[in-house]
C-alpha cells in the first residue's frame, strides 16, 4: 500500500466526469489498497477515485454503521470501510442540511441538503455486485463520493460556508 497525494481545489480533475471501472484486477484492488490508507491518513470519512487523479468510478467510505448511537469508538475498535466500484443511488428518502467538509478543500465547511437516506448500488473490487441502505453519515458520504464521480463538489452543492459566515459576524462588530 502507499499513500496518494489528494487532489487539491484548483484542479480541473475535480470537475471531470470519471469512467466506469471495466477491469476488476490486482492493479484496482492496489488503487483501493491504497486509497485507503490515504484516507485514514488524512483522517476522512470518504475519499473518490478523482481525488486520487484517477479518472475511474470508484470511492472508499468509513463504514461505522456498528458504533453505538453516541458514535463513541470503543477501546479497540478497528475502523471498518466499504468500497464501491461503478455506484449508482436507486432512491433517496428525506433531507438533512448539515456541514460538511471535504479532503480536497480543506478548510472549506459547507452547508449542504443531503437525503436522511440512500439504498445504492454498486460492485465490490472482486466485480460481485450489493446494495446498500443507508443513513446518517454514510448516506451523506455516499452522495458526497458519487458527486465527485460525476464532477460535482461542495462548492458546487453548498448553499453557504460556514466561513464565510464567521467573516460576516466579524465584520459587523
Amino acid at each position: 500500500m502507499a499513500l496518494r497525494t489528494i487532489v487539491q481545489d484548483g484542479d480541473p480533475i475535480l470537475k471531470k466526469k470519471c469512467r466506469a471501472v471495466t477491469n476488476f484486477d490486482d492493479r484496482l484492488a492496489q488503487l483501493l489498497d491504497d486509497m485507503r490508507e490515504t484516507l485514514a491518513d488524512a483522517n476522512g470519512y470518504g475519499l473518490a477515485g478523482p481525488q486520487v487523479g484517477v479518472m475511474r468510478r470508484v470511492f472508499i467510505s468509513i463504514d461505522e454503521r456498528d458504533l453505538p448511537e453516541d458514535g463513541e469508538r470503543p477501546e479497540g475498535y478497528e475502523t471498518k470501510y466499504l468500497e464501491f466500484i461503478n455506484p449508482e443511488i436507486l432512491s433517496t428518502e428525506g433531507e438533512i442540511m448539515q456541514y460538511e467538509g471535504c479532503l480536497s478543500f480543506p478548510g472549506r465547511n459547507g452547508a449542504v441538503r443531503r437525503p436522511a437516506k440512500v439504498k445504492a448500488r454498486a460492485f465490490d473490487r472482486h466485480g460481485n455486485p450489493f446494495e446498500i441502505e443507508a443513513e446518517g453519515m454514510l448516506a451523506r458520504c455516499i452522495c458526497h463520493e458519487s458527486d465527485h464521480l460525476d464532477g460535482v463538489t461542495i462548492l458546487d452543492r453548498a448553499e453557504y460556508f460556514y466561513e464565510d459566515l464567521e467573516e460576516d459576524e466579524g465584520e459587523e462588530e
